[in-house]
């Protein structure tokens, strides 16, 4: 399937959400702000215009995005059952990152702002030029003439605050605040906002912190944690616990890089990586079949640990001396 170049993808989707009435919508595994902001979104935009619309996700909508508008309607699955006209794909590149069985055979939209998105669909938007797949899905609102209630604002401000790094990230510019405050002005709530992200974890996440913390190592401007299944278990910690304890590792002074490690339940690591800037992370996230942004990607590797952290600090040691 090739792509198609932007802005005619986006004519090209509302042209097909004209043609098709039943929708299903999706994202990545193990979703994240951007996902689940941006599926709740695109409902909204679609049953405004009349359209019928269900987001699927393969898991649990991790607990700090689940008082966003409509996130109780999220169904939960293993595979997508009904008799949808089409799918579209938010900040995911394949469909295999789904993790979806059922979406084989439908009409499919995709939408990403990884500079490693690909091409897969039917219709492609792929912008690495936005600085979340939620200012693609405004852009898209804004096209069709759908309302931006407040409801939908909410989740388009979340993903722009989660995939921003909290307007941390490389690439917040004044573009991407003239965004949050259209979104702002069309009912988003910052403090309320702010508070579901970073205001709401569990104890056990907590413990879990501090478990991941007393295995802090730091070579130069490398720093890294990991945490093993046992210790998970011992502290009660669920995988969405450790959304984010990589940042800790990232706010040590003179660290430019970070690298955060958690056993699965096979042996290997799930690994996230994360960076000031200077380094591109992506570029050793993809030589382990995984990707995302410059500052913030994602990957696995092969147990055990030790050999783990070679591999992945070994890689990053070369990419920090290179750039």
């Amino acid at each position: 399937m090739q792509a198609t170049p932007s802005p005619s993808a986006l004519y090209e989707i509302l042209s097909q959400i004209q043609r098709h009435n039943r929708f299903v919508l999706t994202s990545h595994a193990r979703p994240d702000g951007d996902g689940v902001g941006s599926a709740l979104a695109t409902q909204q935009i679609l049953r405004s215009l009349g359209k019928q619309a269900e987001v699927v996700l393969h898991d649990p909508v991790p607990r700090n995005y689940r008082n966003l508008p409509f996130a109780e309607s999220i169904i939960h699955a293993g595979s997508v059952d009904g008799s949808y006209d089409a799918a579209i794909l938010l900040e995911c590149d394949s469909l295999q990152r789904t993790r979806l069985q059922g979406l084989e055979g439908k009409f499919l939209i995709n939408i990403d702002h990884h500079i490693g998105g690909r091409p897969f669909a039917h219709v492609n938007w792929i912008d690495p030029q936005a600085c979340a797949t939620a200012e693609l899905v405004y852009r898209l609102a804004r096209e069709s003439g759908a309302p931006i209630s407040p409801e939908m604002a909410t989740c388009l401000y979340t993903g722009l605050v989660a995939d921003t790094g909290s307007f941390m990230f490389e690439g917040t510019s004044e573009h991407t605040f003239a965004l949050a405050r259209e979104l702002v002005l069309a009912g988003a709530t910052p403090p309320q906002v702010a508070q579901s992200l970073y205001f709401s974890h569990s104890i056990a996440k907590m413990r879990l912190l501090g478990a991941a913390l007393s295995n802090l190592h730091r070579e130069g401007d490398i720093a890294w944690i990991w945490v093993t299944r046992d210790q998970m278990e011992r502290v009660g910690a669920l995988d969405e616990d450790c959304e984010g304890l990589v940042n800790y590792a990232l706010a040590v002074h003179g660290v430019e890089v970070a690298a955060f490690f958690r056993e699965l339940s096979d042996g290997r690591f799930r690994v996230s990586l994360r960076s000031k800037g200077r380094v591109d992370v992506t570029t050793v996230a993809s030589q382990f079949g995984g990707g995302g942004h410059r500052c913030a990607s994602g990957c696995s590797a092969d147990g055990p640990l030790a050999h783990a952290i070679a591999d992945i600090v070994g890689n990053l040691r070369r990419v920090s001396s290179v750039q």
